[in-house]
Parts: C-alpha cells; sequence; structure tokens
C-alpha cells in the first residue's frame, strides 16, 4: 500500500521515532543508494556506481552497516526501492532484500522510487505551495518513466499513477514553474521546455543518488504504522512489462498523467 500524501524527511524521522533500526536501499538506477535510520535519525548513508548491483550490493551493506555502528541482526525492517526504473536493478534490489528478510526475520517494505524522489524535491526550501513536482527518468526506446506530486504547505499529494510516455507528448502535461527532478531525461526536458517558453527548475543529480535515506525513512514510517509488505508478493514496479518475460505493452495515454486524487484502490500498473 502506498500513501497519497507524503511528508518531508523531518515529518517521516518523527513519525517513527519509535522504530529502528531499518535499512534502506534503492538500485532502481546504475547508483545503489542505501541509508540506515533508527529512532528518529538518519545513522548512515553511502552509494555506489556498479556495472553490476548483484557483485556489489553485499559490500555495500556491510559499508552502511558499519558506518551506522550495528550489526545485520540488530534491523528492525528493510526498505527496498520498487521502481519504476531498470528492470536489472529492480530484480537484484528486492531479491537481496527479500533474502536479508528471511535470514534475519525482520520486516520488508516496498517503497516507489518516485516517492523518494518527489520529497527529495520536496526538501528544497524554495518549493512554493502549488508547484508541480515531476520525476522523469530515462525508459529507454524514445519513452521515460514519470509521475506527477503536488506540493502542499506540509506535504505532497500524489496525484498520478507512475506512467511510461514519450518524453514530448509529457510536455502538454507540464505547467509553468514545474519542479523536474532524475537523470539525464529531466535534463532533456528542462531544456525543450525552456524553447517553448515553459519556466522549469531543475534539481541537480545528487538528489537522485541520495534517495537510499529517503526510501530507509518512509520504510521506517510505514512500519511503525504496521503496513509492511509480504516478501511472497512484493514485485518490482515495472509501468510495462519487462521484455524479460512478455511481450513489451502499449504506452498508457497522455490522460493517465491528469490530477486526479490517489486512493487506496487507485493501483499502479505493475507485471502480471
Amino acid at each position: 500500500m502506498t500513501s497519497r500524501e507524503l511528508f518531508r524527511a523531518e515529518k517521516l524521522l518523527e513519525l517513527s521515532a519509535g522504530v529502528g533500526p531499518v535499512l534502506g536501499l534503492d538500485t532502481a538506477s546504475a547508483t545503489a543508494s542505501l541509508a540506515i535510520v533508527s529512532h528518529g535519525k538518519v545513522l548512515a548513508q553511502t552509494m555506489r556506481s556498479a556495472a553490476s548491483h548483484g557483485a556489489e550490493l553485499p559490500a555495500a551493506i556491510a559499508e552502511v552497516i558499519a558506518q551506522a555502528g550495528i550489526t545485520l541482526k540488530d534491523l528492525r525492517g528493510i526498505a527496498v526501492g520498487i521502481g519504476p526504473g531498470s528492470f536489472t536493478g529492480l530484480r537484484v534490489g528486492i531479491a537481496y532484500a527479500k533474502g536479508l528478510v528471511l535470514a534475519l526475520g525482520c520486516v520488508l517494505i516496498g517503497i516507489p522510487t518516485f516517492d523518494c524522489l518527489a520529497i527529495a524535491a520536496f526538501e528544497q526550501a524554495s518549493v512554493p505551495e502549488g508547484s508541480l513536482i515531476c520525476p522523469i527518468v530515462d525508459a529507454r526506446k524514445g519513452e521515460v518513466y514519470t509521475n506527477f506530486y503536488r506540493a502542499r504547505a506540509d506535504r505532497l499529494d500524489k496525484i498520478s499513477q507512475p506512467l511510461v510516455i514519450k518524453l514530448l507528448n509529457l510536455f502538454p502535461e507540464l505547467s509553468d514553474g514545474v519542479i523536474l527532478i532524475g537523470d539525464s531525461k529531466a535534463k532533456e526536458a528542462s531544456l525543450l521546455l525552456s524553447e517553448r517558453g515553459i519556466r522549469s527548475t531543475l534539481l541537480d543529480e545528487v538528489e537522485l543518488n541520495s534517495r537510499g535515506r529517503y526510501v530507509a525513512a518512509l520504510g521506517a514510517e510505514r512500519t511503525s504504522r504496521g503496513e509492511v509488505d509480504r516478501p511472497a508478493t512484493l514485485e518490482p514496479l515495472y509501468v510495462r512489462t519487462a521484455e524479460a518475460t512478455f511481450k513489451p505493452v502499449a504506452a498508457p495515454p497522455v490522460a493517465a498523467a491528469k490530477e486526479r486524487p490517489w486512493s487506496d484502490e487507485t493501483k499502479s500498473s505493475s507485471s502480471r
């Protein structure tokens, strides 16, 4: 279950002050991002660029555990980014998280990667209330993954489902002053919007790579409410079908991105 409302990291840590330690990890991009939060504090965080997450992830986890001054057996939960993003990266990260959970007996929490990017953008002091926040990540084949969030005074409202779309088809949905965060495709979107006379704010890609602490904070907050996932059923948020298993399906229509309330009954597209 994912919430329609998202809070700043400080608020998430406050709400989860009774929980910890929780390891957060995300392998949705070429850079693995990890962090540990415990009892309302960020104990450690690290990031690693890797050609193979499968080869690098054990060392990255050992590093962040050592920085935090704890052991794996101390973990109360493991929060893992479920995408959208790299199919291979997501499978590796989620499989590794499931293995740790089964070995340690702690809880598992799946966190949408774009929720973390949106919070990273919201953390910027200059975000005006009412601003549209739009994570954009390369989906290959000339398409991008994206989602839409609306900044309020003390929270973010998730106003769309994640979708995959051609970049040029996304522009009619973006309002003046939109805040973009993501990889090279977010930079490309900002340049193309400027050519069309539409103002945008592009956040540094460093924010994309610091998402581990938001995965951990969201995971701890959800754990405090008893909203955890079953290892047997948690799957990556592919948005479109993984080629390795199924034939790709057509991209959702642009209308899917229209602003509308998010509810518990609204479910993100995923691999079936």
